[in-house]
């Protein structure tokens, strides 16, 4: 071998072995992102502060006096009852992969298994995924702020007039039969059957909201209305609770909806900011809705737009640009407003307050809006390039998801109404259910 071949080969082998090197080095383990981990902790308390005190509040305010600690004290049980459930085997129904295979469609497809349950295999070294390099305990907690939001919501349409023992049964078994399983379909990865379809939901338009608002207008049906209604007068005691806990609930939306985007990152940053676009469209759009249908402007419908508005741009806060939101906001606003009054009274169901006519048709609306802005022709940043096409995927979700819970959530209700009654008396229910139920009154002057 000459000098020159030799100096060649050297040559050679200089630019091939650190390749060789490289190849033969393991895969780099995922590290912790210090910020998208301090962000998601922020997230996660924002989404608790929805239903302790938000909720709480918001609905506390709108029932009658007698009966403000039953709706908070309903906010508080549920709070601890599903963190409990989420523990032993919500996360694992909701979130455990095994057995899900792109393209087909198995039980898998529907819900989850028991790989997680009691929270196997989670240590304070588990990440997420390689994607989101947070813990999988924040993951968790914050997944279960969603769990618990979502049957509390329910809360809105039975107010006054059902069991605290019933309702604590129903909501351990709507979460186990409703929730887990629709939260699989949607956000179990692939292999799931609303995500293998494609339906976009970003923040819980499908999982939360509609599942919660038709399970809560099966629920005022089942239950019959309120004694007296509609006849009888049955405002609100305290619209200034109402106000500060639709405030709670604005503020901790951004948890809901920038938290969704699992990182401190551009999609978190403007997921806030149509949040906000929107939330103040639709507020603005009930507002003026009432005021030419009714001749004034209340605290109480500015307060519901507020909630209308936070619901429609849930599912497309991912994907929807300013514009986008800004529509999706006005249309909320408007039409949640003729559903919860005109639409309610014509058809006579007592949906105590509104649970249906803001969550379940803002879910709707968002939901199908979401495939129309997440497009970019339409200043959105999702991947939609046929609108058509996903509207129609959108749709099938919704449908889905709106057959599924309704026939459930019948089922259940009609099941423990039989078996241990989900009413109060016509006595306990005039006395009001917090001192029937809990021995307690709201005001002791």
């Amino acid at each position: 071998m000459t000098l020159r071949q030799f100096a060649g080969l050297g040559a050679l082998l200089s630019l091939a072995l650190p390749g060789l090197a490289l190849a033969a080095e393991p895969a780099a383990e995922p590290v912790l992102n210090s910020g998208d981990t301090a962000w998601m902790l922020t997230a996660t308390a924002l989404v608790l502060f929805m239903t302790i005190p938000g909720l709480a509040l918001f609905y506390g305010g709108m029932v009658r006096s007698k009966n403000i600690l039953s709706v908070m004290m309903q906010c508080f049980a549920i709070t601890g009852l599903i963190s409990i459930l989420w523990v032993v085997y919500g996360y694992s129904l909701a979130f455990d992969a095994t057995g899900m295979e792109e393209g087909v469609v198995n039980f898998s497809s529907f819900v989850g298994g028991f790989q997680k349950a009691f929270l196997a295999g989670v240590t304070p070294a588990s990440l997420t995924s390689a994607a989101a390099l947070f813990p999988e305990a924040v993951f968790i907690t914050f997944q279960m702020t969603f769990a618990i939001i979502t049957p509390a919501l329910i809360v809105g349409a039975f107010a006054e007039r059902m069991k605290f023992s019933a309702m604590l049964i129903f909501m351990a078994i709507w979460f186990t039969l409703v929730y887990a399983p629709i939260a699989h379909m949607v956000w179990g990865g692939v292999g799931g059957l609303m995500w293998d379809w494609g339906v976009l939901d970003f923040a819980g338009g499908t999982v939360v909201h509609i599942n919660a608002g038709v399970a809560g207008l099966v629920a005022c049906l089942v239950l019959g209305k309120r004694k007296g209604y509609p006849t009888t007068p049955m405002a609100p005691h305290n619209l200034g609770y109402t106000l500060i806990g639709a405030a709670m609930l604005w503020i901790g939306w951004f948890g809901f909806n920038a938290g969704s985007a699992a990182a401190a990152n551009g999609t978190a940053g403007m997921a806030m900011l149509v949040t906000q676009i929107a939330t103040a469209a639709a507020a603005l759009g009930w507002m003026f809705a009432e005021w030419l249908t009714h001749g004034k402007p209340s605290a109480l419908g500015i307060a519901s737009g507020v909630v209308a508005g936070l619901v429609a741009i849930t599912p497309a806060a991912g994907t929807a640009g300013p514009m986008g939101a800004l529509v999706i906001g006005l249309v909320s606003g408007v039409v949640c407003f003729f559903c919860a009054t005109s639409l309610k009274r014509k058809l006579g169901y007592d949906d105590s307050l509104d649970a249906f006519g803001v969550h379940g048709v803002g879910g709707i609306v968002g939901a199908i809006l979401t495939g129309v802005f997440a497009a970019p022709a339409l200043g959105g940043f999702g991947t939609v390039t046929d609108i058509g096409t996903q509207v129609w995927v959108q749709f099938k979700g919704v449908a889905f998801t709106v057959v599924y819970t309704a026939i459930v959530t019948y089922i259940i209700l009609k099941v423990l109404d039989v078996v241990i009654g989900l009413r109060v008396n016509e006595e306990e229910e005039a006395v009001g259910l917090d001192l029937a139920q809990h021995n307690e009154r709201g005001y002791n002057l």
